[in-house]
């Protein structure tokens, strides 16, 4: 079973983040975070990640380089929490599923009001 947090705002679909490692921020770093709408902290994460690289030394930029990738890999998951708070979302639930639709149909069990959000 893995964890989700579910996200919601008023007439918005609810967001759910999964807990944990992501590989996918692990791989595209950045990119990943763009394409979670996480602007913000794309736009942190690459100039800090540029900086780091410029400064250190020709031979450590691989293993810089592995570092930043794991660090992107351990907090992606929470600069998308942070990115939807900063939206206007709160954090409403924490749901246990084995996947996102799984977790989904948890979260409509708790609480059929939020149906409606789909709707549109």
């Amino acid at each position: 079973m893995r964890t989700w947090t579910v996200h919601l705002r008023r007439n918005a679909t609810p967001a759910l983040v999964r807990e944990g490692f992501s590989w996918g921020a692990f791989f595209f770093g950045w990119i990943w975070l763009l394409a979670h709408r996480a602007w913000i902290a794309a736009a942190l994460w690459l100039a800090g990640t540029i900086v780091v690289i410029v400064l250190t030394p020709a031979a450590a930029r691989p293993l810089v380089g592995v570092a930043i990738a794991v660090l992107q890999g351990l907090f992606g998951n929470d600069l998308r929490r942070w990115s939807l708070e900063r939206r206007g979302f709160a954090l409403a639930h924490v749901v246990a599923a084995r996947d996102s639709e799984g977790a989904l149909v948890r979260l409509l069990d708790r609480r059929p009001d939020l149906a409606e959000t789909f709707a549109r």
